[in-house]
């Protein structure tokens, strides 16, 4: 039976990829760092998934997460890298505070948060970091900070895939476009910015969460054991125009 690590799989792309990932038959084991959204997840996922709160900037943390998860599944098949925060702001309203948080969170917390699992990984394993294309793929006013850490696991990816290969360990990104999250709410984002981004989207919606779900899952399976260091766009189209 494989076994799964989500980070930040408390809500969102996570949650819906840890539901898929079970009812698919994995061992599944999550992450999360607000307490309210952990427990949400302890009662929302089935009760055999691991549920652990664990703050990716804290790296004693992330060794606690381990020994959890070998404790409970001695191995991981797959590592899904999906913790992450985003805060846009301009480059004149950044603060250090808010550059540590999104530097440590998204890029920090990711590297070593893979560093710690490397010895629970199989070989023929699979790692998944989710990236994203605003502000990577297409520029976005506000979004340098999430943008610059986020990108920096994509820059990293050639390298981490040709230094795992010879434990046929697959590493590849999962980019998602506009999608239906509840970090719209969170961010506050208006129903007229809503609308003007559904606009510029050549199949005319958002994404869902299931949609980046079964591109993870596909990137873990066996039907993709010949693809790595690859970026995968979930983004129905948006950026393919002018």
């Amino acid at each position: 039976m494989p076994t799964a690590l989500i980070t930040g799989g408390t809500s969102g792309i996570g949650k819906a990829t840890a539901e898929l990932l079970h009812a698919r038959g994995y061992r599944v084991a999550v992450t999360g760092q607000n307490p309210d959204s952990v427990a949400r997840a302890q009662s929302e996922l089935p009760d055999d998934v691991l549920v652990v709160r664990s703050d990716a900037r804290v790296l004693s943390d992330t060794d606690a997460l381990m020994s959890a998860v070998s404790e409970r599944f001695g191995s991981l098949d797959l590592l899904f890298l999906n913790a992450g925060v985003f805060r846009p702001a301009p480059l004149s309203d950044a603060t250090e505070e808010s550059f540590d948080e999104h530097t440590e969170v998204n890029f920090k917390g990711q590297y070593f948060t893979l560093q710690k699992a490397l010895p629970l990984l199989n070989d023929g394993g699979s790692v998944v970091m989710t990236v994203g294309i605003m502000g990577i793929h297409r520029g976005s006013p506000g979004a340098t900070l999430g943008a610059a850490t986020r990108g920096a696991l994509l820059a990293m990816m050639p390298s981490l895939a040709l230094e795992l290969a010879p434990r046929r360990i697959r590493v590849n990104a999962v980019s998602p476009g506009a999608t239906d999250t509840p970090l719209m709410d969170k961010l506050g984002v208006p129903q007229e910015a809503r609308d003007a981004m559904r606009a510029n989207i050549p199949f005319e919606r958002f994404g869902s969460v299931q949609e980046v779900a079964e591109t993870v899952a596909f990137l873990a399976s066996d039907a993709a054991r010949y693809i790595t260091g690859q970026d995968v766009t979930v983004a129905g189209g948006s950026g393919l125009s002018a």
